[in-house]
């Protein structure tokens, strides 16, 4: 392996080698990190608007979220104003912080020697819900709905009953890019177009058009390939609805992405399915004589391979020849073995 590498005079960004080999940050989650540290001093873009720039598609943008949060790369807090609104502030650091480290860095503390990541700002990053003007008790949780900035992306930004907010329309994306996201074999877009209808049909605030089953299906096969059930589909669209429903395809959609379940690993997969056969299972070797052993594929109970079936019927014919009545058994006794596969 060979490697040829110039540095840059200008225009670079210094990245720890422990961020570009982190074995459990996916490169949607490095991308995004890099990117946001290579970012010019007082530059005040949202993660949602970084992942826009980079090409990341919302899944995996809630994806690397998640590893970055998990490792301690990036820390969000949600705060809410005098008039109501939330707002989100947005930390991320070339180390992984702890969320007092972190505390520290964003109010310009020390952090016991750990030098803080950036310089600390009190901004808001993204903007809040137009229709959430009242005073709320609790600011919603990560799970109750989208982060505020990410309707960049073009998710459906709303709290699902939140106490004091109003469910909001989504606009729904084409379906190119449903299908872009999620790539799904026929027959579990199949039982995913099932169990969206069974729903849509038992719970009168989730009606949904063919159109609409059919674009959402590849979300709810993508539920089923990683090990949910349709009962779980159901209750994780059904459960704690709010009252009125303005855009059920939204709303269903915004489940769909929000609640998906972990995919199992692959050490999951092969305890909960069922191993694969090999190939060679149901060939047999030939009994005959050849050089090395070979396999062949059985139709029925024959011992040999088609080509010492043929000898063999050549063999026999040769034989029976020397009677007129004999060649014509031979001769059709051969006729049958050459027809056999």
């Amino acid at each position: 392996m060979l490697r040829h590498a110039i540095a840059p005079a200008r225009f670079f960004s210094q990245v720890p080698n422990e961020i570009i080999r982190h074995p459990r940050l996916s490169s949607d989650a490095v991308r995004l990190l890099t990117w946001q540290l290579s970012l010019p001093d007082g530059a005040d873009e949202p993660l949602s608007a970084t992942a826009k720039r980079a090409g990341i598609k919302k899944t995996a943008f809630i994806r690397a979220k998640r590893e970055l949060s998990a490792e301690g790369y990036l820390h969000e807090w949600r705060r809410q104003g005098p008039g109501g609104r939330w707002s989100t502030t947005q930390l991320v650091s070339n180390v992984p912080l702890d969320a007092t480290e972190a505390a520290g860095a964003r109010d310009g503390r020390p952090t016991d020697g750990i030098p803080a990541a950036g310089e600390p700002t009190g901004r808001a990053v993204g903007h809040s819900l137009e229709n959430t003007v009242e005073n709320t008790p609790n600011p919603p949780s990560p799970e109750e709905e989208f982060d505020d900035q990410d309707t960049a992306l073009g998710r459906a930004t709303k709290a699902d009953g939140w106490e004091g907010g109003q469910a909001q329309d989504a606009e729904e994306p084409p379906a190119s890019e449903t299908a872009a996201v999620v790539a799904m074999p026929q027959e579990l877009v199949e039982s995913g177009v099932h169990a969206l209808a069974a729903v849509s049909h038992s719970e009168r605030r989730l009606r949904l058009g063919g159109h609409e089953v059919r674009q959402l299906a590849p979300l709810a096969g993508e539920w089923l390939q990683r090990g949910a059930t349709v009962r779980d589909i159901r209750e994780a669209l059904t459960s704690g609805l709010p009252e009125t429903v303005h855009c059920p395809a939204a709303l269903v959609r915004d489940r769909l992405v929000r609640k998906m379940p972990e995919a199992p690993s692959f050490v999951e997969q092969r305890a909960i399915g069922t191993p694969p056969v090999p190939r060679v299972a149901a060939m047999r070797e030939c009994a005959g004589e050849h050089l090395q052993p070979l396999l062949f594929r059985p139709v029925a109970d024959e011992r040999l391979c088609a080509v010492c079936r043929n000898e063999q019927a050549e063999t026999t014919a040769v034989d029976a020849s020397a009677t007129p009545m004999g060649a014509g058994k031979a001769l059709f006794a051969a006729a049958r073995v050459a027809l056999r596969p």
